[in-house]
């Protein structure tokens, strides 16, 4: 709750700077807010009435005589003398909370015009909630200001750039002429998901327009950033008017207006232009996005594939055709309702702790930008894109690297005590090292997100040493894909299993409508028991191909991972990558491994192909080797 004292034709622009700094201040969004409070003298003052409309909340008005009677911190004689209250804001706000009750979070403060004419005072009410980034049915808004150091969410950049990454509207202040480069669109459109409304707002009538789209899209559920423009004055609003900005993905709101210009350079447009122009996927050593599609495609398009750990003759017939059979309901919007009740009866857990993705990896992206994590740390080698994600997001990464000489076995000990987020595979890609369950609870704590990577745990007979079942470990975070068993690559469709706060969460990160019809089919379909009949027998399968590939790399003297458990071997050989090139003049493609941390040139990675397959890789093999 917001009092307002106002003089007679107090700018809206003024109260609007007033009560924005005020709400911030009190680490508050403006989605708490209830209501802005004045005394009954003032209720139709337009300047109130329009600042009142553009924060999407009521102007309220108390008896001045009611207002008298109200204690508060801070009196004023002049007020008292002129209106019979000693101070209209403070009173205000804790008259209209009543017998609610609520604290005094911010007390009378005036604007910054000269002279003043207007005062404010924020009440906050007992057991209302509150947040630099309010929720109100899920929604959320963000006010940054760009081109003031002082103003802007308390994050900092970081912060900014972070709620970029999560939004599904953004606004953006027009530019002019005179003032030019205060929306930094190109770094902004970068930051956005695919799909993400932007829009610019302007001065006047635009300004408040932009305001009310901000505060509706908000309150009706979407995550709204709104980026102030700079300027010397409260009435700084470059440009005339909120526009559909073509080709972006996001809608940055009109926020916190910054208070008066210093002259001083922004520091935060500095920072928040540094954030989003950081390089993604920075890492000096490792390609972090190449993964082993890229063998196949192009001229490796007809080599026989051992780089991608893809089942060979997937989809089944029976998958496909459950497939095919939603190709005429395209024309509606996705229900994925049965298939996450599908995914839950499959692993015995409630449907709140199951969240339905576009592939297993965007689950990486949505942990990446969800969750606020101070230390995350990543085990290598292991699949790269959840380093990415975080690396995109603007996380610092910490790597464990487990070594060759241990059998790339985990070592929970090596884990920082500190890290609030820990993510590994298991079995882990590339090294088919199998973790005892046992072992990866111990990473488990309070205060801790556990992210295991269990995309191909399906491959393992039995699932043993699945935490997916789990849910008395704090933090746990299973995910799960259907992409290698069945052969869904060019599909997406994946899922993760985790506490129902953190499934919220999540959920709030993703855009609408992330699955596609024919995708949730196939999950649906995956879960059925004839289904995972056939994925056990097809683990089974899997495992006595590897025996043999791997008794043919062992005959040949060639050191390989012992003990793996997945649909692929890590082979190291000097000269790898000279061998992988002969491999491929000889019509095999196969994996290199120089881009996982913690290996180096002379890895290759090998996908588990049935017995004829093998038998050709291994005669190929000796040839590039000179042995044939």
């Amino acid at each position: 709750m917001v009092g307002v004292g106002a003089s007679r034709d107090v700018p809206a622009e003024e109260v609007l700077t007033l009560v924005r700094a005020a709400l911030r201040d009190g680490g508050l969004s403006p989605l708490s807010l209830a209501a802005l409070v004045t005394a009954e003298t003032r209720n139709g003052e337009p300047g109130l009435l329009r600042a009142a409309t553009r924060l999407g909340v009521p102007l309220r008005a108390r008896p001045a005589a009611e207002l008298a009677a109200v204690p508060v911190p801070h009196p004023s004689a002049r007020v008292r003398t002129a209106l019979g209250t000693p101070s209209v804001a403070e009173a205000a706000a804790l008259a209209e909370a009543g017998a609610r009750g609520g604290e005094l979070l911010v007390p009378k403060r005036k604007s910054a015009g000269s002279p003043a004419r207007a005062t404010c005072a924020v009440v906050r009410l007992a057991g209302a909630g509150g947040g630099r980034e309010g929720e109100h049915r899920s929604g959320s808004l963000v006010e940054a200001g760009v081109g003031d150091g002082e103003s802007g969410t308390g994050g900092g950049a970081p912060a900014v750039a972070a709620a970029l990454r999560q939004a599904t509207l953004v606004l953006v202040p027009e530019r002019t002429p005179a003032d030019p480069g205060h929306a930094p669109e190109a770094s902004v459109r970068s930051l956005l998901r695919p799909g993400v409304r932007v829009l610019r707002y302007g001065g006047g009538p635009g300004a408040a327009e932009g305001d009310a789209i901000a505060v509706r899209a908000a309150r009706e559920g979407e995550r709204v950033v709104v980026l102030r423009g700079t300027g010397t004055g409260a009435d700084a609003r470059p440009g005339a008017g909120p526009r559909a900005a073509p080709d972006t993905g996001t809608v940055s709101r009109d926020s916190d207006r910054h208070r008066g210009g210093s002259g001083r350079a922004p520091a935060l447009e500095r920072g928040l232009t540094a954030a989003m122009n950081t390089p993604p996927r920075t890492d000096p050593g490792h390609d972090l996005r190449h993964h082993g599609d890229a063998e196949v495609r192009d001229r490796g398009a007809g080599l026989t594939d051992l780089a991608v750990n893809v089942r060979t003759g997937t989809p089944p017939a029976w998958l496909a055709e459950r497939i095919a059979a939603t190709l005429p309901g395209l024309a509606a919007y996705p229900d994925g309702r049965a298939a996450r009740g599908a995914v839950a009866a499959r692993h015995g857990l409630p449907e709140e702790r199951v969240l339905l993705t576009s592939g297993a990896a965007e689950a990486f992206v949505l942990l990446a930008r969800a969750l606020a994590v101070r230390r995350p740390v990543v085990v290598h080698p292991q699949f790269t894109e959840p380093e990415a994600a975080l690396r995109d997001a603007g996380h610092p990464v910490e790597r464990v690297l487990l070594r060759a000489e241990d059998g790339f076995r985990l070592d929970p000990a090596a884990v920082p005590e500190s890290a609030d987020l820990v993510v590994l595979g298991n079995p882990t890609n590339p090294t088919s090292v199998l973790h005892p369950a046992a072992q990866l609870a111990r990473l488990a704590r309070p205060g801790r997100c556990l992210v295991v990577d269990e995309a191909f745990m399906d491959a393992v007979p039995g699932e043993r040493e699945s935490l997916a079942a789990r849910t008395d470990l704090p933090g746990l975070v299973v995910l799960r894909s259907l992409t290698k068993t069945w052969g869904l690559a060019g599909l997406r469709i994946g899922y993760v299993l985790a506490p129902p706060e953190t499934v919220a969460a999540l959920e709030r990160a993703q855009p609408l409508w992330p699955v596609s019809s024919p995708a949730l089919a196939a999950a649906e379909a995956c879960m059925e028991p004839r289904a995972l009949a056939e994925a056990e027998a097809a683990a089974r399968t899997v495992a006595a191909d590897r025996a043999r590939l791997c008794e043919g790399l062992g005959a040949r003297g060639l050191e390989y991972v012992r003990g793996a458990e997945g649909p692929f071997v890590l082979l190291r050989a000097p000269g790898a990558e000279a061998l992988r090139d002969r491999l491929r003049t000889l019509g095999f493609a196969v994996r290199r491994g120089d881009t996982f941390p913690g290996l180096d040139r002379d890895w290759l990675r090998l996908a588990v192909r049935g017995e004829a397959t093998t038998r050709s890789f291994l005669r190929a093999l000796d040839e590039a080797l000179g042995r044939g």
